[in-house]
């Protein structure tokens, strides 16, 4: 098998041509509308969540709902950043970015998707917190506290990503560079990768017991029939709400296993052109998580698809108004009433899961 052998940074500069896998055309061509398509979706669907979130005043004041923001908000940076940085590497095979340019868009890539995996455990652990506590949920979970969680996430997301740019790096601590990213120490990598799999264990931790508790929940109910409605409905969303999470968590490790489990054997052994090219398509299943997160929200959030709903219709009656008398108006109004009840109902069966 074909091997480039890839060398130690000099004088910070390194030749490139080694990380540069995609020699046809045809692979171009392939990835190229790969990430193009997905790209764009991700964050037209993403910037749909965050819409429709900040949108409505009740959905917004939510700390589960802001966390999903968060989410929503790695996943549209992910897919802006690494399509940009991907193509013009691998595709356009662009040398001319100095050590700098280039660890900064490596730090830019490292930050969203890793805040990608950090807003889902703080999700796993807004659910785990529900499930368990949920006579206390109000008061643990707040919007105060979720905000500040997710800024604190945020910043030790992004000091850890630009780490190599603030000098650790195979240039400035003259070290063996990783064989998968240019100027990046493998010391470095391999502590990223660690990280990585602590985030996506402590994830799974949250999501077995949230699945486990939802389960002796869904037979202790079963057992009581004869109690009231409003508690099997109650149970009814733990098990939705924990099974939608859980749809989400493996996705994300479908996802990521492949490009872990390739980074983890570039520590260990000296990698030929073909790994390296398996994991450069193998990097674009990061995007498709990315992409998939908000279908899973739309799909099995009730208010998310209410908010939804709700926009649609106003922004048809302003279309209606601007091409109609001024009856229309009235109509506005009725069609407003109607839509803060079905609103209230909505945040209703939320709050039965709150408690």
């Amino acid at each position: 098998m074909e091997r480039c052998q890839v060398s130690n940074c000099s004088m910070n500069t390194m030749d490139l041509k080694c990380y540069m896998v995609l020699n046809s055309l045809t692979q171009k061509t392939g990835i190229a509308v790969l990430c193009s398509i997905v790209g764009i979706l991700c964050v037209l669907e993403n910037s749909l969540v965050l819409y429709l979130i900040f949108a409505s005043p009740k959905i917004r004041k939510k700390p589960s709902y802001l966390l999903i923001s968060s989410l929503a908000l790695a996943d549209v940076l992910a897919s802006i950043v690494f399509v940009c940085s991907f193509l013009d590497f691998h595709v356009f095979n662009r040398t001319d970015s100095s050590k700098e340019i280039f660890l900064l868009k490596l730090g830019g890539v490292n930050t969203s998707f890793t805040a990608s995996l950090g807003s889902l455990l703080l999700m796993a652990f807004d659910r785990y917190v529900c499930i368990y506590q949920p006579s206390e949920y109000k008061v643990i979970v707040t919007r105060k506290r979720a905000v500040v969680a997710m800024t604190v996430m945020w910043i030790a997301t992004m000091i850890t990503a630009f780490l190599p740019l603030m000098g650790w790096n195979c240039c400035k601590v003259n070290s063996p560079c990783s064989e998968l990213f240019p100027f990046v120490d493998s010391k470095y990598l391999s502590s990223w990768i660690c990280l990585v799999m602590i985030l996506l264990l402590c994830i799974v931790y949250a999501y077995v017991r949230v699945l486990w508790k939802a389960h002796k929940h869904t037979v202790y109910m079963e057992k009581r029939q004869t109690q009231a409605g409003q508690r099997n409905a109650k149970m009814r969303m733990d098990v939705m709400l924990a099974k939608t999470l859980v749809m989400v968590l493996a996705i994300v490790m479908t996802c990521w296993s492949p490009v872990l489990a390739l980074m983890t054997y570039s520590l260990f052994v000296s990698l030929n052109d073909h790994i390296r090219k398996v994991f450069a398509f193998c990097s674009t299943l990061c995007l498709v998580n990315s992409m998939v997160n908000p279908i899973v929200y739309a799909l099995r959030s009730r208010e998310l698809r209410s908010s939804l709903r709700n926009t649609s219709s106003w922004f048809r009656k302003k279309v209606s108004i601007s091409e109609s008398s001024p009856e229309a108006d009235s109509t506005q109004k009725s069609s407003a009433i109607e839509t803060i009840c079905d609103d209230t109902v909505c945040n209703t069966d939320m709050n039965l899961l709150k408690g």
